[in-house]
Parts: structure tokens; C-alpha cells; sequence
């Protein structure tokens, strides 16, 4: 399958097997970060079957998330070397199998390697490069695609949770665990509809490249043996992940990096605090659960709505705008939250900070091509994930200790608010601090040439009227040489 029939396309169709291509990672988000969210529901019989305090429990969650972003770069490797298809098969048939072992779990530990390790690491190779895949399909409809394919993650989980539930009441928690198993094994369905496209950036590939694969297959038909060829493959593994990773070195990528890390810390512990925080307010537990299904529920509307609108043609030029403006909203969110003390108060809360949560999912993969491009978007989706694995750990514990301490949760929800801030602030100056670059560099050239055009392209300049210049001078140098004899010549 990874030599299979590869579609060949100048630009993004925009539609025709790129709906396919949605409704494949549609279904990959469901799968994967819809189920990761309903292992949460075994919380209380996996606790009560082993007889272990909260905090042994709560790891297996947590190691299932953090391996899941943790290794989304070997997905984008994987993807990139063998194929979409295979990568995301192959961790269908992982996630699938830690589901299916976890079922015959003796111990927490052994939850911790098949439901924890393994299902995690099969998640990772589907996830980044699903994404990845609608991506190369779309260009103007880019961020509405993105909106519908990612909603599949609170669909899932509004649908997935009260039959998961269900199932643990008929089947007991082992046979939920072997059906889920089953359900999980749908990514190899996923993967086959994930048909490879070639566009022109990609055809456009280095020459070098090309010559170190070439070069690598000849010498390996002379000799698999032979250390010459082991040292010339690694040399061009290494260029070729070189080649993949280079926008690690772009500054603008740099920044969104850092972002990442803080808006990543910022998100996660309302989702583990909202229904304990409030039930100290005095809302009921059933009122308290109403609340987290309002969040699911507008979270899929935002990802559809926020996505559809800024692929209008009013916003289409600033979906990086709007990426900020989504998260700093969510921050201030955060801000207000311990003076909401009342449902009536907290389910604006809930349909606010769940509409914004949801827009801003759906533009990372957008604003992150916006910077990187199409070609490289595999490998930056899988750091960017990646890039929420320590987050998402650390944050809920740390999170929880705070309000050990003060008794409250006034100070974790006031670190996480001033995290999705500064995690936008920061986006937003750097790109200011860019514009004015360019309008400073556009100025000195217009002074010291008024015909001189600029193109800026990273750190590379040129300039095409200079050049026509610099050709008029030599015609009209041959014209002279021609008709004027050389003892005329000044």
C-alpha cells in the first residue's frame, strides 16, 4: 500500500475525495481522542476492582494523553516515509491490540503498558497525520474542513460516553474494554481512505535529495552488507530528517512553539476541575455533569461554525487573528470563573469557554500551515502535539496541589487564565514586531530606489527591476560597440 496509486495535483482540489479525506480524520478523532476521553469513565471501577487510592488510578488517563502527543513526531515519520495509509493501519492495529490486553489486566501496572503505553503510541500514529492529510487536500475551504473533521471529538464523546457507561453495566468493565477494542480496530478503515496526493511544492523537491535516494538504492542492490552502504544510508537518513524538520530553525515557528506550551497548560484542567469546583459552589451532581455536556456540545459547534467563518472571505486573511483572539478569550474565561458561583452563571461559562475551546482547536492545524506550508505540515502538526504531552501531565497535578494548599480554586484557575493569555499576547507581538520589519525594510528600499520592487521570502531579498537595469545598460554598451569605431571611443 505505500507504493499504491498517488493522486497527482498542482494545487488543493478543495473537494471531490478531499470530503472523503474529512470524514476519514472524522472518524480518526473519534476514535482516538473521543475514546482517549471516555477512559476516564473506568476511573471508579478500575479503583474499586484494584483497591488503589485516586492518584495510582488517574496515571493510567494521563499516560494514555501524554504518549498520545508525546510521540505524534514518530506518526509524521512514519507517515512520511511509508505512507498515511500505513501509518495510520499500523496504529489502529496497536491502539486496538492495548485495548484488547487491557481487558485481561491483573494490576494497575499491567494498565499502565497495554491501556496506558501501547493504546497511546497507536493513537500517536494515526492522529498528526490524519490531520496532516486534509491539510494537503484544502486551501480556500481549509479551515471549515478542519472545523468538521475535529469535531469528531466531542461528537464522539457525547455519544460514546452514556454507551461506554452502558456497556460497563451489561459487560462488566473487562468486556466494555474488549468491545472498545474491537471499535478502535475501524482506524485500518480510516487508513485506507487516506489516498496520498502529490502537489507541486512537493514535487519541487531538492535535487540532493533525489540524488541521495537514487545513489542509496544502487548501492543497496550491490551490496546490503557492505559497511559503505550502511555509512550512505545513514547519511541520507539524515539529510532526509533534516530536509523534514527544517522549519525547527524558522523563528516565526519558534514562537508558536513556546505559545503552544502555555496555551497547552492553560486548557487541560478545566476539563478535570469544572464538575468538582462545581459541586463546592453547591451545584448538584446531575447539574454539575449537565454542565460538562453543555462543553461537549458547544465545543462541536465551535469547531464547525468558527471554521466556517473564517474561511470566509471577510476573515480568510486573518485566521491568525482570529486563532488569538479565540484563545486570549478563553484565558479571560478562565479569569472570571471563581466569581461563578451559581448555575445560572456557570452555564454561560460552560457555552463560552467550550465555543472558544473548539475554535481554537480547529485553526492549529491552520495557522501552523500558515507558517511551515503544506509540505512540511505532517512533521510540525506531530512537534506541535507533541508539545502538549508535558502540559497536559503536569498541569491537572499542579492544578490540584494548588488548591491543596490555598483551600481554593481561585489560584489554578487564575495561573491557567494568565497562561492562555500570555500564550496569545506573545503570538500576537511577534507578529507585530514581523509587519513592522517588513514595513521598515519596504521604506529604506523605496528611499534609497524608487524602482526598486521587494519581495521578501524568510531572510531572502530580491530585486527584478535592478536586474532590468542592470540588462538595459548592457544592450545599450553591444549597440555602442557595434556602430561606433574605437577610435571614438572617449
Amino acid at each position: 500500500m505505500a507504493k499504491g496509486t498517488r493522486v497527482r495535483s498542482t494545487s488543493p482540489p478543495d473537494g471531490g475525495w478531499g470530503w472523503m479525506i474529512v470524514a476519514g480524520c472524522f472518524l480518526v478523532t473519534i476514535c482516538t481522542r473521543a475514546v482517549t476521553r471516555c477512559i476516564s469513565i473506568f476511573f471508579v471501577e478500575f479503583q474499586s476492582y484494584f483497591t488503589q487510592d485516586y492518584a495510582q488510578t488517574a496515571w493510567i488517563h494521563s499516560i494514555v494523553d501524554c504518549v498520545t502527543m508525546l510521540c505524534a513526531p514518530l506518526g509524521s515519520v512514519v507517515s512520511n516515509h511509508l505512507s498515511c495509509q500505513v501509518g495510520i493501519m499500523l496504529g489502529g492495529l496497536l491502539a486496538s491490540t492495548g485495548l484488547i490486553l487491557g481487558s485481561f489486566a491483573t494490576s494497575l501496572k499491567h494498565l499502565y503498558l497495554t491501556l496506558g503505553v501501547l493504546t497511546g503510541l497507536g493513537f500517536a500514529l494515526c492522529y498528526s497525520p490524519a490531520i496532516a492529510m486534509v491539510g494537503k487536500y484544502f486551501s480556500r475551504r481549509k479551515a471549515l474542513a478542519y472545523g468538521i473533521a475535529m469535531s469528531g471529538s466531542g461528537i464522539g464523546t457525547f455519544i460514546l460516553a452514556p454507551v461506554v457507561q452502558l456497556l460497563i453495566e451489561q459487560f462488566s468493565w473487562r468486556g466494555a474494554l474488549l468491545i472498545l477494542g474491537g471499535f478502535v480496530l475501524n482506524l485500518c478503515v480510516c487508513g485506507a481512505l487516506m489516498r496520498p496526493i502529490t502537489l507541486k511544492e512537493d514535487q519541487t523537491t531538492p535535487e540532493q535529495n533525489h540524488v541521495c535516494r537514487t545513489e542509496k538504492q544502487d548501492f543497496k542492490r550491490v551490496s546490503l552488507c557492505s559497511t559503505w552502504t550502511k555509512k550512505w544510508g545513514q547519511t541520507c537518513l539524515c539529510c532526509s530528517l533534516q530536509q523534514e524538520y527544517s522549519f525547527l530553525l524558522m523563528s516565526d515557528f519558534v514562537v508558536l512553539a513556546i505559545s503552544v506550551l502555555f496555551m497547552a497548560y492553560g486548557c487541560s484542567p478545566l476539563f478535570v476541575y469544572l464538575v468538582p469546583y462545581a459541586l463546592s459552589v453547591g451545584v448538584s451532581h446531575q447539574q454539575a455533569a449537565f454542565l460538562m455536556s453543555i462543553l461537549g456540545v458547544i465545543d462541536i459547534v465551535g469547531n464547525i461554525t468558527f471554521g466556517w467563518l473564517t474561511d470566509r472571505r471577510c476573515l480568510k486573511n486573518y485566521q491568525y487573528v482570529c486563532y488569538l483572539f479565540a484563545v486570549g478569550l478563553d484565558g479571560l474565561c478562565y479569569l472570571c470563573l471563581p466569581m461563578l458561583q451559581s448555575l445560572p452563571l456557570l452555564v454561560p461559562f460552560s457555552c463560552t469557554f467550550g465555543y472558544f475551546d473548539g475554535a481554537y482547536v480547529t485553526l492549529i492545524p491552520v495557522v501552523t500551515a500558515e507558517i511551515v506550508g503544506t509540505t512540511s505540515l505532517s512533521s510540525a502538526l506531530g512537534v506541535v502535539y507533541f508539545l502538549h504531552a508535558v502540559p497536559y501531565l503536569v498541569s491537572p497535578p499542579i492544578a490540584g496541589w494548588l488548591v491543596d494548599t490555598t483551600g481554593s480554586y481561585t489560584a489554578a484557575f487564575l495561573l491557567c487564565g494568565f497562561s492562555m493569555i500570555f500564550s496569545s499576547v506573545l503570538l500576537g507581538f511577534a507578529r507585530l514586531v514581523k509587519k513592522m520589519k517588513k514595513t521598515q525594510l519596504r521604506f529604506l528600499a523605496k528611499e534609497s530606489d524608487p524602482k526598486l520592487q521587494l519581495w521578501t521570502n524568510g531572510s531572502v531579498a530580491y530585486s527584478v527591476a535592478r536586474e532590468l537595469d542592470h540588462k538595459d545598460e548592457q544592450s545599450v554598451a553591444l549597440a555602442l560597440s557595434v556602430t561606433t569605431p574605437h577610435d571614438q571611443w572617449p
